[in-house]
């Protein structure tokens, strides 16, 4: 992104939010934007286009932290008038300032604003303005990561899958390759700043770096654009790009797709694709880590008597064996039988539950009668103690 972007382009008022806004509440705004000025839901609209591509620019920015950070200096420092040519502030009543910028500098000579952002921000370290350096603007940058999100059933988490992923956004024009020139043609250097983006002039007392106003900060010159993008280097396009899921893979994991995110500028590489991963839920399975959660309703007769089960799996079924007395709420262990994730393989866990009729026969009342009769002992000692205990 040239300075002068920074200079010209708002982008908090472009995505609707406040200078201070969170990273949250730009990504609310971008995504809410995104989905209506979306190319398909807009086919032939050209204004909506225009706008998707405002709102992608400005949350590329406004996204990255670092980016955002520049973007408010840059802002605060040219647009804000924080430095003027002419000198800082006003002087005395009836005159002009009596400040004078070779005390500040040293010297008698004129002053650089790139030296005094140099040392404001950092000088040539990595994390420095990019304003400070008058780092050339025909430098390949890396595109911006791009964000999307996919739902899967849950056999297809478990096993591992891969699935299209249909995306629109900024990509690299497929007719000028990139360069915002017309097939067979080239950008050139242009002759005002060099190539560097950037020019030099002074005024009073002192110098100070802006954008070149032939090239606005490209560095280059295009005398014959791109019929397709423009000249900008790319277009709104959709594409699909194969996801493959790993087996095993949980619900709101992150899986990063090298050189799938947006394109780079001049000639820089891709950025990422980050997908989020939704995993629906089963009917009947549950899970804890690796491990699958099962529960099992059982008669009284089943639980009291002991029984074998058939319960399912994500691959077939086993045989459980429940044992004579086995008390609702139980978990029983099948070892090898939950999630697999790389070399490593969970268990199923079987919970046994007594389910209770809501209605039941005359026999079965009858039956049931009988036992309640030949039945001596009293599941609950300790509470029939503490009644009489008490008189009750």
């Amino acid at each position: 992104m040239s300075t002068k972007d920074y200079l010209e382009k708002d982008y908090y008022k472009s995505l609707g939010v406040a200078k201070d806004a969170d990273a949250a509440t730009i990504k609310k705004a971008y995504r809410k934007l995104a989905r209506e000025l979306h190319p398909d839901k807009n086919p032939g609209n050209a204004d909506a286009e225009r706008r998707f591509k405002e709102v992608s620019e400005a949350y590329d920015v406004l996204s990255d932290s670092a980016k955002r950070k520049e973007y408010d200096e840059a802002r605060t420092l040219f647009a804000g008038g924080g430095f003027r040519p002419g000198g800082f502030g006003a002087g005395a009543p009836g005159g002009s300032s009596s400040f004078d910028m070779s005390d500040l500098f040293g010297g008698g000579g004129s002053a650089d604003l790139g030296d005094l952002f140099s040392d404001l921000f950092g000088g040539a370290s990595t994390g420095g303005s990019t304003f400070g350096r008058r780092r050339s603007s025909s430098t390949p940058t890396r595109g911006q990561d791009v964000e999307a999100e996919i739902t899967l059933e849950f056999e297809q988490a478990a096993h591992g899958v891969t699935l299209p992923l249909r995306l629109s956004g900024p990509a690299t024009c497929t007719v000028c390759g990139g360069s915002g020139a017309r097939p067979g043609t080239s950008p050139r250097t242009c002759p005002t700043c060099g190539g560097t983006g950037m020019t030099s002039r002074n005024q009073g007392a002192f110098g100070f770096s802006e954008p070149c106003r032939d090239c606005r900060g490209t560095g280059s010159i295009i005398d014959d654009p791109c019929p397709q993008c423009g000249g900008s280097g790319s277009t709104v396009q959709t594409r699909t790009i194969n996801v493959r899921i790993p087996v095993g893979v949980r619900d709101g994991a992150k899986l990063r797709i090298r050189g799938k995110g947006n394109p780079g500028a001049r000639g820089g590489p891709a950025g990422d694709l980050l997908v989020t991963v939704k995993v629906r839920q089963h009917p009947l399975f549950g899970r804890a880590g690796d491990d699958l959660v099962l529960t099992v309703p059982v008669t009284f007769a089943e639980a009291a008597l002991g029984t074998t089960l058939r319960v399912p799996t994500l691959d077939g079924a086993v045989s459980l064996k429940v044992a004579p007395g086995t008390p609702s709420g139980r978990t029983l262990r099948v070892r090898g039988r939950g999630v697999r994730t790389g070399k490593a393989t969970g268990d199923l866990l079987v919970t046994v539950e007594v389910a209770v009729p809501k209605r039941i026969s005359g026999e079965a009342r009858e039956a049931l009668e009988k036992y309640a009769a030949a039945q001596a002992d009293d599941p609950r000692p300790q509470i029939t103690a503490a009644l009489a205990r008490s008189g009750e």
